[in-house]
């Protein structure tokens, strides 16, 4: 991926229901803080280190918040706020927001917002040789909420949080996608025909299922980042699993 332009696209709208509650009082979850820099400042100094050349970040609830953080830690123009007005809704509409990134003709990088991470994971994604890349974490407390990627002979076949089959391996989808052009464009595509047929709560993940497991086998490169400490902060427990062991493992600069 070496000299390739790449933007970035981070859904960061919503509530943070099942973290908070619904009351709005509470902080979007981008602005978390660990050891002093909140999950946003965390995002954008990793993905300057990468040479991302643009953020675009999908706001929401409590979008001046977001953008005035992001844009304190970031340098002039780097991050491009996008508002999504209907962002109690699914992600799906956060995703579809971001339509004409997806159809820029660029390189995409898309992300959650609500990961804690050792850096090396997103450079593990983005230093991949193929245009396509996806990340999988062998090492993962199955059930119904973790989006789970599948292999069988070493190719991609299911993803969601609902599997079903027989797959060589199973891993935890940590929440980021690198995609080409044409494949982004299909993203958009894909998201386009939820919010057009009024699945205005659908999840993204169902119209990345879409093109992962219609593209022909060998176009996306599964990254097997298991072992880097990261973690998807939806729940207190979470919160707490964040605070007390991965970031500890991320300053100590464990490979657990």
């Amino acid at each position: 991926m070496a000299g390739r332009a790449m933007k970035a696209i981070m859904l960061a709208a919503g509530v943070g229901r099942r973290l908070y509650g619904d009351d709005g009082t509470q902080a979007p979850k981008p602005l978390l803080r660990f050891a002093g820099k909140s999950l946003l400042q965390r995002h954008i100094e990793n993905l300057l280190d990468i040479g991302v050349e643009e953020l675009v970040l999908v706001c929401g609830y409590r979008m001046k918040e977001l953008v005035a953080e992001a844009e304190s830690r970031a340098p002039p123009g780097f991050v491009r706020p996008l508002f999504n007005p209907d962002f109690r809704e699914g992600s799906i509409v956060s995703l579809w927001t971001a339509r004409d990134v997806l159809r820029s003709g660029e390189h995409i990088l898309l992300m959650d917002a609500d990961v804690l991470y050792d850096s090396s994971l997103l450079r593990r994604l983005v230093e991949a040789p193929e245009e396509n890349c996806i990340l999988l974490d062998r090492k993962f407390e199955d059930g119904d909420e973790p989006v789970k990627i599948c292999l069988r002979d070493g190719a991609l076949v299911e993803f969601g949080k609902i599997v079903e089959g027989k797959f060589d391996v199973v891993g935890e989808w940590p929440g980021f996608l690198r995609k080409s052009p044409r494949v982004a464009t299909r993203l958009a595509e894909a998201s386009e025909f939820y919010v057009n047929n009024g699945k205005l709560d659908a999840i993204c993940e169902l119209a990345i299922r879409d093109v992962l497991i219609s593209e022909p086998s060998g176009t996306f490169r599964v990254e097997d980042i298991t072992g880097i400490p990261w973690i998807e902060i939806d729940f207190p427990s979470d919160l707490e699993h964040a605070r007390d062991v991965v970031l500890p493992q991320i300053e100590r600069g464990d490979q657990v």
